[in-house]
């Protein structure tokens, strides 16, 4: 999405989200009580929620409304969920750290067989 703030940035107002997702406000905040969304709170005490809160709200009435879960499964499958995009994003640096690896491991190998051609002049024992 592209837009003015980021993902994280608390913008929407309780009702605000209520349109957005399809919920009473009342719902809303029992799943704030429950754990399942946490909005920030402005100097006033207004409740704030984000792009990512909205989404998460979004998922949370996919997984009631769709798949007849609880809010105790659906408190298990966020936490799974939330658990394998951290670990997608450990695998990812992962690989990008073999990568870097691999490459210096290469420039090494290329610099031993430079410095060893050089010492031995290119004489035929090899």
């Amino acid at each position: 999405m592209k837009s003015g703030f980021s993902r994280d940035e608390p913008v929407f107002a309780i009702s605000v989200v209520s349109r957005m997702v399809g919920l009473h406000q009342q719902t809303i905040r029992t799943y704030e009580r429950v754990g399942l969304v946490q909005p920030s709170r402005s100097d006033g005490n207004t409740r704030l929620y984000s792009t990512a809160d909205v989404e998460r709200l979004r998922q949370v009435v996919r997984l009631v409304n769709d798949l007849g879960v609880n809010l105790a499964g659906v408190e298990v499958i966020l936490g799974l969920l939330r658990q394998i995009e951290e670990l997608r994003a450990e695998l990812d640096e992962t690989r990008g750290a073999l990568a870097e690896s691999q490459e210096l491991l290469a420039k090494a190998r290329a610099f031993v067989e430079r410095v060893r051609d050089e010492t031995q002049g290119g004489s035929p024992e090899r």
